[in-house]
């Protein structure tokens, strides 16, 4: 069992449970995103076996962070929404360096690759411009609630393994998010088990789209995928701060990302 593999599945279940981040992005962000895509695609292959030790501690570590950080982001959002997305924001553009580094963009990247790497800031940058609610709690669960929440879990996973899309702001936009929240928060497992199994089909279905690309079109997926990752920035990114104390306290936690994103460089990339 890849044991390390817990502490980056409880990073990108943390990222999972905040709109606009995604969990893709930190994937991408620690270096392991094409590994991931390859080891839940090869869960359908006569391969299954070898991706198990690779996939459990990781989602050990999801599992972990979506029931440990539901109520912890949910109290940052509330009462410091800025400053927690702006550390995003500096975890997001201290890492882009490495992607390009990781990609070598410099020998491989052409005029096509980087049209490409434009569309996929288009793209995700769009999305700045939704403003979805969060949408009262559902407290009358009918069947046509749950049929609801399992296309909603399809939706909000095919997102999640996109880097740059969030499978939080897809739930947003469905107007499910705060229901599904509150049911991990509250252990309503009805509801956790019927979302459930909408992202573990969303997941494998999208994987092994990404897969394919992956393998067929290295250097032009990960032109997308770095556009995506920069385009999240105009969808993470809260607006200045009001007053004088709330700017500094989000240059901080900018400065902190930053600084996470140069550990992580280190840990993850040049291994």
């Amino acid at each position: 069992m890849e044991w390390k593999n817990v502490y980056r599945g409880f990073l990108m279940g943390a990222s999972d449970v905040i709109p606009g981040v995604s969990g893709g992005t930190i994937a991408v962000l620690l270096g392991i995103y094409d590994r991931l895509i390859a080891a839940i695609s090869g869960l359908l292959s006569k391969d299954w076996k070898k991706q198990l030790s690779f996939l459990i501690p990781l989602g050990v570590g999801v599992a972990t962070a979506v029931l440990l950080m539901s109520r912890v982001i949910e109290w940052l959002f509330i009462h410091y929404p800025g400053p927690t997305k702006f550390f995003f924001l500096g975890l997001i553009i201290g890492i882009l360096p490495y992607l390009f580094e990781q990609a070598d963009a410099k020998r491989s990247f052409k005029t096509n690759h980087y049209l490409l790497l434009l569309i996929g800031v288009i793209a995700v940058g769009s999305l700045a411009f939704l403003n979805p609610t969060e949408g009262d709690i559902i407290t009358n669960v009918t069947t046509s609630t749950y049929i609801l929440l399992f296309f909603s879990g399809i939706a909000g996973s095919a997102a999640m393994i996109l880097p740059g899309i969030s499978g939080s702001f897809m739930l947003l936009v469905i107007g499910v998010y705060s229901t599904v929240i509150s049911a991990i928060s509250n252990l309503q497992l009805d509801i956790m088990a019927v979302t459930g199994a909408g992202i573990v089909i969303g997941l494998v279905t999208m994987t092994k789209i990404i897969d394919y690309f992956l393998k067929s079109f290295y250097t032009a997926t990960f032109a997308i995928i770095i556009g995506f990752v920069i385009g999240s920035i105009a969808v993470v990114f809260p607006g200045w701060p009001a007053t004088t104390g709330m700017m500094l306290l989000s240059i901080g936690t900018f400065a902190l990302g930053l600084l996470v994103a140069f550990i992580l460089s280190r840990v993850e990339y040049k291994e």
